[in-house]
């Protein structure tokens, strides 16, 4: 253990010494609150000509998934690259364990600089010495040019991740003019009233002006003529948080849109199936800067995707969520999950307690998210279909499992046909030996989590 330690620190800094010359750029936009399937070039309604662009020039993928459906873990997986229960960083508005190393520590002893513009969400700072060019939750972008320059005048590679706070409620940014609500199609899981097809319109104006910020990233990279030296990648977060997406572990709330562009590495307009997760994109970074991942990390890198040698990456992704720290929310509902190509397992801890959020505020509430729901009630009162879709939004069982290529929406759970017990068996078991790797002790986990939350974090 001692010289493999050994190894991988003078193969760090045996990097290091490489030219730097050699090494790409990174450049990673990271949305805010916005479901995959939205986009327009993963089939969506909303107008978004630059990620679609992008994805023309990149590789699409197709079954990238998130570590958890909230904004903190999330984070925190992906500077990270390990799963949240293991860092300690599991519940909302929360931070990572004494000693635990973040992308800017991996990629520096290689000569890099590392800084983030926009939403931060991440504790405590020595974890993620970032260079930080904004004080906001959007990205800066003067900031972010005068990185760059600074950047291309020294020769020194660097990795920037712009982070925005878009399409987060309460949606209030861009032209909703450029869509219709009556011409919008709902989501299967969705109740048609008038408020969520505003809410859509707001929604999906939002995620225009987030493509506008893709397009400003864009256009800097292409202005210093980095284009060529630069890996980028656009990214959508968990999804929205309208009802069955963010907070949950269905994949609406897992599921997230990324695009790569790296010319003459990535093959225009390909597409990749394998499934991958935010964790991967540590790994990914340290390899192509000539580093060698350090073994704490979970992810894989995706050089091998992007070069198409192979279509495989992992056999599965685990997710998990849990309700501490989230507004409305019950104490201790803590859901897991095991997701293959074709199956998804969903383990929920308390099926007796009703599950809630900031989407279920009761009436007279500002949150746009729970005026939608709020809808959904009234209609429930004489529609079977709202009534029951509202049911499923609270109550939910303690197994589901779902044949996703036939019930991409997860409505059918499968977990108590007898026909599908193996399977079920089979990912039950897959989940546990995640779990126990993990330190991950359940509903223990669960009731601990307060211990978590970002008001007991160390001092920066």
């Amino acid at each position: 253990m001692r010289s493999a330690l050994a190894l991988f620190l003078v193969s760090q800094i045996f990097a290091g010494l490489v030219a730097s010359k050699n090494k790409p750029n990174f450049v990673f936009v990271l949305a805010d609150d916005l479901s995959h399937f939205d986009v327009g070039c993963y089939g969506g309604q909303a107008i978004t000509p630059r990620m679609d662009g992008l994805a023309k020039q990149g590789m699409r993928f197709t079954n990238c998934f998130q570590a958890a459906p909230t904004c903190s873990p999330t984070r925190h997986n992906l500077y990270t690259g390990q799963s949240p229960v293991k860092t300690g960083a599991y519940p909302n508005h929360t931070f990572v364990n004494p000693g635990t190393q973040s992308i800017a520590h991996y990629l520096k002893p290689l000569g890099y600089r590392v800084a983030l513009s926009g939403k931060t969400h991440i504790k405590p700072r020595s974890a993620f010495p970032f260079e930080y060019l904004n004080q906001g939750s959007n990205p800066d972008f003067e900031a972010i040019e005068t990185f760059i320059k600074s950047c291309q005048q020294e020769g020194t590679p660097f990795c920037l991740f712009v982070t925005s706070n878009e399409p987060h409620a309460p949606w209030d940014k861009g032209d909703p003019s450029q869509y219709s609500a009556s011409d919008i199609q709902l989501p299967y899981t969705f109740v048609d009233t008038p408020e969520t097809r505003d809410a859509m319109v707001r929604y999906f104006a939002e995620t225009t002006y987030f493509d506008g910020q893709v397009g400003q990233a864009l256009d800097l990279i292409s202005n210093y003529d980095l284009v060529d030296d630069t890996l980028f990648i656009a990214t959508t977060e968990q999804g929205s948080s309208l009802p069955f997406a963010k907070w949950t572990l269905y994949d609406a709330g897992l599921r997230t849109g990324f695009i790569a562009r790296w010319p003459g590495k990535i093959e225009p307009g390909s597409v990749c199936k394998a499934l991958i997760e935010y964790a991967d994109v540590v790994p990914t970074f340290i390899e192509a800067a000539g580093g060698v991942p350090a073994p704490v990390l979970d992810g894989k890198s995706l050089l091998p995707l992007f070069a198409r040698q192979t279509v495989v990456h992992k056999k599965y992704v685990f997710s998990e969520m849990t309700t501490r720290g989230i507004i409305n929310a019950p104490d201790h509902f803590g859901i897991r999950s095991i997701r293959s190509l074709k199956y998804k397992y969903i383990w929920n801890f308390t099926p007796e307690v009703k599950f809630e959020n900031v989407v279920t505020i009761p009436e007279d509430t500002k949150w746009g998210e729970a005026q939608v729901f709020n809808s959904w009630k009234r209609k429930a009162e004489y529609d079977p279909d709202a009534a029951e879709k509202v049911r499923r939004y609270h109550f939910r069982p303690e197994e589901e499992l779902y044949f996703i290529e036939e019930d991409y929406h997860e409505w059918n759970s499968l977990a108590s046909n007898p026909e599908y017990a193996d399977i079920k068996k089979r990912l039950r078991s897959e989940l546990l030996a995640w779990m126990e790797a993990n330190g991950d002790q359940g509903q223990q986990t669960e009731l601990e989590a307060d211990l978590r939350h970002s008001r007991n974090s160390p001092k920066q």
